[in-house]
Parts: C-alpha cells; sequence; structure tokens
C-alpha cells in the first residue's frame, strides 16, 4: 500500500510539515520504517478470509456444543484518525458438521484489523465471514478495545473500554444459547 502512494520525500515532506528536521539523525531511516510499519498494519487488505477459514470434517459431524476461543489479541487503526486502538476478541460459533482450525479464528481477526477500521465494522466483519465460510448454526463474536483517539487527544480518558458484539444465526433468537455464550465470554 505505502510504496504506491507514498515515497521517502512523502514521508520526509510529512516530518518537515510536523515541525521536524528530516535531516536530524533519529529521523533518517524514518520513512523507511514508517512505509514498513503501515505495510504491516494494512496487510489485512491482501487477505481473503475464506483463504483463511479452511474447514475440515475430521471429528466434528456429531458435535454440537459451542466452540469459543477468547482472548484473541486486536490490533488495528481507526479509520478516522489513522490512531492504534486495541483489545481482545471473544469468537464462539455452534458447529454445523465443519470445525475450523483455533488458530484460524486468531488469523481471520488479523485479516480484518489489519485494514483501516471502526470497531464496530471489524466486529461484525469477523461474524459474517465465518457464518459465510463455516456455515455453522451460530456464531457470537465480542471486541472490547480501548482507543487511542480517545485517550490521547479529544477526550483524553484514559482506560475506557469500548465493546461491540455481533450475534449470528441461532443465537439471536435462542436466549439461552445467547445466554450461555455471554456467560462464556465474560469468565475471561
Amino acid at each position: 500500500m505505502c510504496d504506491e502512494h507514498f515515497s521517502k520525500k512523502d514521508w520526509r515532506r510529512f516530518l518537515t510539515h510536523l515541525g521536524e528536521n528530516p535531516d536530524r539523525p533519529g529521523l533518517l531511516e524514518t520513512p523507511l520504517r514508517v512505509e514498513k510499519a503501515w505495510k504491516h498494519w494494512t496487510s489485512g487488505y491482501a487477505q481473503d478470509p475464506a483463504e483463511v477459514l479452511k474447514v475440515f470434517e475430521d471429528g466434528a459431524e456429531q458435535y454440537n456444543e459451542l466452540i469459543v476461543v477468547r482472548g484473541i489479541p486486536v490490533y488495528s487503526h481507526c479509520e478516522h484518525h489513522l490512531a492504534p486502538f486495541f483489545g481482545k476478541a471473544t469468537i464462539g460459533y455452534l458447529p454445523n458438521g465443519k470445525i475450523v482450525g483455533l488458530s484460524k479464528l486468531t488469523r481471520l481477526v488479523d485479516c480484518f484489523a489489519r485494514r483501516l477500521q471502526v470497531q464496530e465494522r471489524l466486529t461484525t466483519q469477523i461474524a459474517e465471514a465465518l457464518m459465510e465460510h463455516l456455515e455453522p448454526k451460530a456464531v457470537g463474536v465480542v471486541v472490547n478495545c480501548r482507543h487511542m483517539c480517545m485517550e490521547s487527544r479529544g477526550i483524553q480518558t484514559a482506560g475506557e473500554e469500548t465493546l461491540t458484539s455481533a450475534m449470528l444465526g441461532e443465537l439471536q433468537p435462542n436466549l439461552a444459547l445467547r445466554t450461555e455464550f455471554l456467560s462464556l465470554v465474560r469468565e475471561a
């Protein structure tokens, strides 16, 4: 992304605009480091959720209970200020004859988090990708993050957390299943 749109000259101009001297020893390599960092932070655009979610039917045909992975790290950047937001995600699903490798859920979170985001869209993208590619009976996603745009500017309140959730499939009408999922989320 960055090499198509930003040159070393552009990053130097940015530093100058901030009031810095891009020829200062500590900043000489900054344009290259920033370019490399943004390539990593936005690498999710090059990922396909379908490829991330390889499914298999090995032993899952009869499994009919929730599978929940908690504590999945979330690192993203808000599309409004390009400021970081970070926290944890919990993903649960009720299989329908197919399961996915547990590490794939972390990779799915990364796929969408490594794009410019808002937390609400990130949450629904994860849930919708699971429903589309895994075809489970139910999916639940809860994301809990701190936003640097709130902590370091604007209202400047440290430590506030934003929680978002998406409940799809049987988690919407089935109160008992929803309650079970949310109790498993809270046990973290």
